[in-house]
């Protein structure tokens, strides 16, 4: 807290009656003495001063009175601290007002908590009332030192055991109240939590705190009809409360967090191993996980918030899953627990969940948090991120190759339940690998290795990956923004020493770029740039594209379809956007971009190309969704790829004043006088079209584009790396 004071009650009340007796003398002189001063033809400045005094002491007497009330409650609610000293005994008092309410107020919430730990349901309702407090740090440290981490653990246990009497007596109208509190309860349970176990937060309890949650959550808790709950199973159904803010701590997952993986895993073990012997999966032995407590009592999601409160209840998480709700929205926290291998193990957590323990997280369908924790442990640009992501990309890749045939024309299901056991990782893996899109370039052209992924790995993790239609999506948006970053750093054509410095660029880079040694960078050099990257950028897409085939092909799906998300992206015109942060060399090139990018697009120059990627959906799709009206007639995804590779080549020649002396009078997309480009979210479909064909035939797209559908067409490498037998067929798709 801010600070205390020691005040002695007897002379701190005499104090406050003296303060407001004096302000209302102040203020009566001073009427007397205005009244004086005016009856006499003098200026009444000084009795307006006065006056001005009698106010102040009036505040200060009002602030006391306050305090005195404040003084009062504390020690009737035996929430202040006395002290005595060879001066006298005193109480405690907070310094700021503010403060003090609120230790008055977490103390006596944290009371009811008490009570509601005892089976009281009217103290339950008065915790309720405190709910909108747990944003108050002051608030939140008073409430949980008065209950500490047993009655945390013990009011869930309870509230949990009332909601389960109201069901078994079949009385419907307890039971809606009591869940409906219940979510309430938890709600403010989880942010207070998450803030008194943060060392950030003004709120934390200290290191003492984390530990008594772990000795409670490991301990056995009676209920009153004589049954036994472990605590974790009732702390659980906090974590699944947690609406993400403020998210939990590092410190929090690697005290508490990881000793409830630990603990199932200690509980779990033989068990587990049980059910995968040949006896185990001859009679269908199941790998049940430790269930919370709303599922072991029969309650299911009813104290969930923002589930419904009515109708049958079948739904059960796991105490772990829980955790890994609590834990995905914090990349620290999430990290903390996936990051790690406990004393005695072999593997790391991120390696047991995926293997050992995934059996438990298919038991309960329940695949919402882990997907949601892998999404943000693995998706940022950091090393421990890339690291996860590697180890996701290449656990997932060994446990599902084996579900596939090989040697044939095309991929082949071999077992069918590898792979619907892993197709719940599809999403998370995909996003995963859209994140770090770059490394397929790395993978696959330089034979480079992303941590233990080699080529042939990521191939089998993208069989994976493309499986899942948004997925899949992601990748190609990601790869998407990896090209047009690779496109834009070509060189501008009429870059020359002198003005290499306000391109950011370098006079030996100028040279490197300047092919035919003339001192500038001309067409030419642009092109040949452009034409080197066309070809590298054409491998991650010609991967992404065949493996989605296969992937297709292996499950009995159509495979001779463009996938709609394709569609819309190329009717987005996605392609038509610069990276942010690039700047335009050619004059064509002023105002045709700009209500497009509107405002904070440049912001995004340092994101990632996962993060870019979404942003230009939302920039393009309320404003220009049918600006390209050649997704009406893609036969298949890698037409669809060649039409956004055609957007960006054009915006990119348009970009780097490639296109500068090609005539513009007589086209449609043109306007104004002289005429120029329109704003491409001003174009209609028919003139954008018209600017399409304009960029190919002018600025030597029809080059690029070619070699382009090319490479992308050639999937050879592909189907070696899924080990299947070379294609006999020319024009392959």
């Amino acid at each position: 807290m801010s600070g205390f004071s020691g005040v002695k009650q007897a002379e701190f009340d005499t104090m406050t009656s003296k303060h407001a007796e004096a302000a209302g003398r102040l203020e009566e002189l001073a009427r007397t003495l205005h009244r004086e001063l005016r009856g006499a033809g003098l200026d009444t400045a000084p009795a307006a001063r006065l006056r001005e005094l009698a106010r102040r002491i009036t505040t200060q007497a009002e602030d006391l009175r306050r305090r005195q009330q404040l003084v009062h409650e504390l020690q009737r609610q035996k929430a202040a601290f006395g002290r005595s000293t060879s001066a006298g005994s005193f109480i405690e008092m907070p310094d700021r007002l503010e403060d003090a309410k609120d230790l008055l107020d977490g103390t006596v919430a944290g009371r009811a908590a008490l009570r509601a730990a005892e089976g009281d349901e009217q103290a339950l309702a008065e915790l309720e009332k405190y709910v909108s407090r747990a944003g108050d740090p002051e608030f939140v440290n008073a409430f949980l030192a008065a209950i500490g981490a047993r009655g945390v653990t013990r009011m869930v246990g309870s509230v949990t055991t009332m909601l389960r009497d109201a069901m078994n007596r079949d009385d419907s109208e307890r039971k809606t109240r009591l869940a409906v509190s219940s979510r309430n309860v938890l709600s403010m349970l989880s942010i207070s939590l998450a803030k008194g176990t943060d060392p950030d937060n003004p709120a934390y309890l200290g290191d003492d705190f984390l530990d008594d949650l772990v000795r409670e959550g490991r301990a056995q808790h009676a209920t009153d009809d004589g049954g036994t709950y472990l605590g974790y199973q009732a702390q659980a159904l906090i974590w699944r409360a947690h609406d993400g803010t403020p998210p939990y701590s590092k410190k929090f997952m690697e005290v508490v967090g990881r000793d409830v993986i630990v603990y199932e895993r200690e509980q779990r073990q033989d068990t587990w191993a049980a059910s995968q012997d040949p006896l185990g999966r001859a009679f269908g032995t199941a790998q049940i996980p430790i269930v919370d407590l709303a599922g072991s009592l029969g309650l299911g999601t009813l104290m969930r918030p923002g589930a419904p409160t009515r109708g049958l209840v079948t739904k059960s998480s796991s105490m772990v899953e829980d955790l890994f709700h609590a834990a995905k929205s914090s990349r620290e926290a999430s990290h903390a627990l996936l990051d790690h291998t406990p004393a005695g193990w072999n593997e790391s957590v991120l390696d047991y969940l995926l293997t050992t323990r995934w059996g438990a997280s298919r038991y309960l369908d329940d695949y919402e948090p882990i997907s949601g924790m892998l999404i943000t442990a693995t998706t940022g640009q950091d090393s421990i991120s890339k690291k996860l992501a590697a180890q996701l990309i290449k656990t997932t890749s060994d446990e599902i190759r084996e579900a596939f045939q090989r040697g044939g024309d095309n991929l082949e299901m071999r077992d069918r339940e590898i792979f619907d056991r892993y197709a719940p990782l599809s999403y998370p893996l995909a996003r995963a690998i859209s994140a770090h899109i770059d490394q397929l370039s790395r993978l696959y052209l330089n034979r480079a290795a992303f941590g233990q992924v080699a080529p042939q790995d990521m191939s089998y993790a993208l069989v994976l990956a493309t499986s899942s239609d948004q997925g899949f999506e992601a990748m190609i948006r990601a790869q998407t923004e990896q090209m047009r970053a690779a496109l834009a750093d070509a060189p501008p054509v009429g870059l020359n020493a002198s003005n290499a410095e306000r391109f950011g660029l370098t006079i030996e880079q100028v040279k490197e770029f300047d092919l035919n040694s003339n001192g500038r960078i001309d067409k030419t050099d642009t092109l040949q740039y452009l034409m080197d990257r066309i070809v590298e950028e054409a491998t991650p897409f010609k991967h992404l594209i065949e493996t989605r085939r296969q992937v297709l092909i292996a499950q009995g799906f159509n495979d001779q379809k463009a996938d709609d998300s394709l569609k819309t992206m190329v009717g987005d015109a996605i392609g038509v956007l610069p990276i942010p942060g690039a700047k335009s060399m050619g004059a064509l090139a002023n105002g045709a971009f700009g209500e497009i990018i509107g405002a904070g697009y440049e912001k995004l120059a340092e994101a990632a190309y996962s993060e870019v990627s979404e942003q230009v959906a939302q920039r393009m799709s309320p404003r220009t969704r049918t600006l390209d009206e050649a997704y009406r007639t893609l036969a298949d995804n890698r037409l669809a790829v060649e039409r956004l590779a055609e957007q960006m080549i054009s915006a990119t020649m348009l970009n780097k004043g490639m296109l500068e002396d090609a005539s513009i009078s007589d086209r449609t997309f043109v306007t104004g006088t002289p005429p120029r480009i329109k704003d491409f979210s001003q174009m209609s479909p028919e003139e954008y079209s018209d600017f399409l064909a304009w960029a190919r035939t002018k600025g030597g797209g029809s080059d690029l584009l070619g070699r382009f559908s090319a490479d992308l067409g050639d999937s050879s490498s592909t189907r070696t790396y899924l080990e299947l037998r070379p294609s006999t067929s020319e024009g392959e798709k």
